[in-house]
């Protein structure tokens, strides 16, 4: 007697889904491994190699990283970009959260006003840097221009080792409409009982802004430190632009120092270790940011499970 052959089964409605499912992601998939992951191995394979990208990579193991322990230059633009995170990011979180808390008031032509202050993040930064090329000119730029009608000699801005990078870090804050925003939605997501809650206890303004807002911000003021840290060390246009890492290594932050040794002088194994380094800095400033959470971050769930 034959031996009856089982019919395969075709597939269910649950594998065909996933199937689906991997289908519509697979552009993303591709993506990701050819434009994302390749590169980042890539990198750190060429972190490892002598590579002057017109010949073909040379195996070196840590040299790279040995050299940048004794490279002034890299140690300087590590210290010209910690400077800059140090000032640039406390000042885009609070002005940034006081433009916000204006903007959440009840006044007249608040929606033009909204989109005045978040009008800047939406012009191009290279147009963005040539206009503050202009106003920061100190010969005919408006900012002197200014300064001079109070009686005040303005300083040389970019020109000047002092000034250039406090120029950059003052720029930094024509872009705080993109916090503001953030911060916007998270104030508009406050209950409103909690601050009538508040008021009856005979709490005023203050009182409220205290115990009811900063609380209930704090989240978002977290997730913009966090934006703001990981932005802030990986600034490159502005004083690719504007100063090309001058005056005197003054403005020399650390991507353009990567981008001057990758592709100016050819040093791409040398360039990959930086970025690594560049990565590791901004991953422990990262988990410590978030260990320190704990201390200052409320949030509401966590605080009823907690009851």
């Amino acid at each position: 007697m034959a031996a009856t052959i089982p019919r395969s089964r075709g597939l269910n409605h649950r594998q065909k889904e996933a199937i689906a499912g991997y289908l519509f992601i697979s552009p993303w998939i591709v993506g990701f491994l050819v434009f994302i992951l390749g590169p980042v191995i890539a990198s750190f394979y060429f972190s490892l190699t002598n590579y002057a990208v017109v010949q073909p990579p040379t195996w070196a193991g840590l040299a790279n990283y040995r050299e940048l322990v004794h490279d002034d230059l890299f140690w300087q633009s590590m210290k010209v970009t910690s400077l800059y995170v140090l000032f640039s990011v406390p000042l885009t979180l609070f002005f940034s959260f006081l433009v916000a808390l204006l903007m959440n008031q009840r006044v007249q032509f608040v929606g033009f006003w909204r989109t005045i202050y978040y009008l800047p993040n939406l012009v191009p930064i290279v147009a963005g840097t040539m206009l503050w090329l202009w106003l920061l000119n100190p010969d005919y730029g408006l900012v002197n221009g200014l300064l001079a009608r109070v009686g005040i000699d303005g300083p040389l801005w970019l020109q000047s080792t002092k000034w250039a990078l406090p120029s950059l870090i003052l720029m930094s804050l024509w872009g705080v409409g993109g916090p503001t925003l953030i911060y916007l939605a998270g104030l508009q997501g406050i209950p409103t009982d909690l601050y009538e809650a508040v008021a009856l206890d005979g709490g005023g303004a203050w009182a409220k802004f205290v115990t009811v807002t900063i609380p209930q911000m704090s989240p978002v003021i977290f997730f913009n430190l966090i934006l703001g840290i990981i932005a802030g060390f990986q600034v490159f246009a502005q004083p690719l632009i504007m100063t090309g890492g001058g005056p005197r290594y003054a403005t020399l932050f650390v991507v353009l120092y990567l981008y001057n040794n990758a592709f100016h002088n050819f040093q791409m194994g040398y360039a990959s270790a930086i970025a690594w380094v560049l990565f590791m800095v901004i991953l422990v400033l990262t988990i410590i940011t978030f260990r320190f959470s704990s201390y200052w971050v409320y949030y509401e769930g966590e605080a009823r499970q907690k009851r």
